[in-house]
């Protein structure tokens, strides 16, 4: 699912920047990951609530067959 109509990025983009980041706490550094700066800001809360499910199932402390990869398009903040 399209989380940014803005800057055109999904939400598979955001889990996985998430995922394979350390100690990414902020909408604003998923944005600076992903070569981009929020513009109109209404993807925010949908970064936030992607963030918050991925540090809940601990992603990128597992391999590629991890159940938690079926995350992609379970949130709708907006």
């Amino acid at each position: 699912m399209i989380v940014c109509s803005c800057n055109v990025f999904s939400d598979r983009q955001v889990i996985d920047a998430v995922s394979g980041a350390q100690g990414m706490r902020t909408p604003g550094e998923v944005y600076r990951c992903l070569g981009c700066a929020p513009q109109c800001g209404r993807c925010a809360r949908t970064i936030r609530a992607l963030m918050d499910q991925v540090q809940a199932n601990g992603c990128g402390q597992c391999g590629e067959d991890c159940s938690a990869a079926g995350l992609s398009g379970m949130v709708a903040a907006e």
